[in-house]
């Protein structure tokens, strides 16, 4: 009983030792941190967490900025936050600072998505060396394989038809597009990554793209993003094990897919990204070098990174734009006027956008509106900087943590862990002081008096800077080319006995704004036009 007794001292001195240094460290702050952005007063552990709504995090820190300004901190459970909101602020730091913002935090879930912990693998959670080489590969290999050339042209309309045989088998009845659309989108990347192209019936793509769609809403999920808060207490969620799992699986079903790779690998004669990064390999392996950034771990890390990112987003924003269109027929009657004009009944260009300025604004539009990823990427500052009057601070040190040590440094991980910062791109396109009408539909945002296609500086999607997304000449390629055909070929509507009006436009909790579950009908416009002549 005595050992007993001493133990449970310890350990309620220990716990009081680290009240006490949680405490003091709230309470008296440096005189550099007086300087550091404002924000809401935060509460010991809990931080900002009562004023947030954790489903929709980007639109109360949306709110936040119209109280403390475009550059505040936050307070995410321990964890502080410097919030960038508004176009110039956020371009001002993500251009203009793009070395002192340009490092990558990685969250607690970006572990999950690592092969290993000790070494950031990819392009998207990877920072240094490793990061710079593996991105610079990825954006010269993917410029070789088409991306924004003729040769990915032709790959995206070879993919238009086999999705439009698929519109067509449900013969202007109710469907949904998320499955066929995901798979079209998922199947331009892979015939860039890996060469070729995948039936939409293949068991293991099926699987593969699935399993990606899913993580994305994983990520964004409350249970995901108190992980990142407090990973010693969230780290059994179910959500969590769930991401895991389809990480497992995916790692496991991209190195059978580069392993085939090998088998066939011919030097003279690369067909795809992985072919060109194993004979970079190769090489360096053939004139000794053993120890590169070209490794089996950094080409499933980089060929998941490229998957992910070249999937999820554009096919979510093509749904959005269908969506839109059956939501507002006016709008879809004027693409389709300009279509009829300009490119007739043959297969549209990429050529032809500049003679379609109507319909490059309703894109341009849809990508505003539709939002796809609120909070961009996480950031953190790689070095002291003081930003538009304010003191950040670079990050001090990485702790890493265990469930006991996590415990013993609460008040090192409130404290000085350093800056994250989140470039807030819903403030960007939705900000009141750049768009006439930020909360509504409205194709003339890019659109000047005379009906002619007009660039906004605010239009940053893609997010800006050295971490701005490497495939985004690929993803407007594709944006246009699919759209424009579908539009072509199909006039789409809300399935029979729903309204235009009951169209929801509200998007499921996810790291991604997609649509919410939904039906359309893809009517043949042959069919429309046959029943106007009689």
């Amino acid at each position: 009983m005595m050992l007993e007794d001493l133990f449970q001292s310890y350990v309620t001195v220990a716990l009081m030792l680290v009240l006490m240094c949680i405490l003091v460290s709230y309470f008296f702050r440096s005189k550099d941190q007086r300087r550091e952005p404002p924000g809401p007063q935060p509460l010991p552990l809990l931080g900002n967490l009562l004023q947030m709504d954790l489903k929709r995090l980007d639109r109360s820190l949306v709110d936040l900025s119209k109280k403390y300004g475009s550059v505040f901190t936050v307070h995410l459970g321990p964890q502080k936050v410097v919030i960038l909101a508004g176009y110039k602020t956020v371009k001002q730091a993500l251009v203009n600072h793009a070395v002192e913002f340009g490092e990558r935090r990685i969250p607690q879930f970006g572990n999950d998505l690592m092969l290993s912990d000790s070494q950031r693998k990819g392009i998207i959670f990877a920072n240094g060396e490793s990061w710079k080489e593996m991105r610079r590969f990825a954006l010269s290999n993917l410029r070789d394989f088409g991306m924004g050339r003729k040769a990915a042209e032709d790959k995206i309309i070879e993919e238009i038809h086999y999705l439009i045989e698929v519109f067509e088998r449900h013969e202007g009845q109710p469907f949904s597009t998320a499955q066929s659309m995901n798979y079209a989108v998922s199947n331009i990347i892979c015939s860039i990554v890996y060469g070729s192209r995948f039936e939409y019936s293949d068991k293991e793509f099926k699987l593969m793209v699935d399993r990606a769609n899913d993580n994305m809403q994983l990520v964004g999920s409350p249970s995901i993003q108190l992980l990142d808060m407090y990973p010693w207490i969230f780290q059994w969620a179910s959500n969590r094990m769930r991401l895991k799992r389809n990480v497992v699986e995916n790692q496991k079903q991209i190195k059978q897919l580069i392993g085939h790779s090998q088998e066939t690998l011919n030097v003279q004669m690369c067909r795809g990204f992985v072919e060109s990064f194993l004979t970079q390999k190769q090489k360096l392996e053939d004139s000794g070098i053993t120890d590169s950034y070209y490794n089996i771990e950094n080409l499933v890390s980089t060929v998941a990174n490229l998957f992910a990112a070249g999937s999820d987003t554009t096919s979510s924003t093509l749904r959005w734009g269908l969506l839109l269109m059956a939501k507002y027929p006016q709008i879809q009657d004027q693409v389709q006027e300009e279509l009829s004009r300009v490119v007739g009944s043959r297969q549209v260009r990429v050529e032809d956008r500049r003679n379609l300025p109507y319909t490059d604004a309703v894109i341009h539009e849809t990508q505003r509106l539709a939002n796809i990823i609120p909070l961009s990427m996480p950031h953190k500052t790689s070095q002291d900087v003081t930003f538009q009057g304010f003191f950040i601070r670079a990050v001090s040190r990485h702790v890493k943590y265990t469930t006991w040590s996590q415990i013993m440094h609460a008040a090192d991980f409130f404290c000085l862990q350093g800056t994250t910062v989140f470039p807030l791109l819903t403030s960007v396109l939705y900000d009141e002081s750049e768009w006439e009408s930020p909360n509504s539909f409205n194709p003339s945002h890019f659109l000047d008096t005379e009906g002619k296609f007009i660039k906004r500086d605010a239009f940053m999607p893609f997010s800006a800077g050295s971490r701005a997304c490497p495939g985004e000449s690929l993803a407007r390629m594709e944006l246009f080319l699919f759209f424009t055909s579908l539009l072509q070929r199909f006039c789409f509507t809300p399935p029979p006995g729903v309204k235009e009006d009951d169209l929801d436009l509200t998007p499921p909790v996810g790291y991604t704004r997609t649509p919410s579950p939904h039906e359309l009908c893809a009517v043949s416009r042959e069919g429309i036009q046959n029943e106007k002549i009689i």
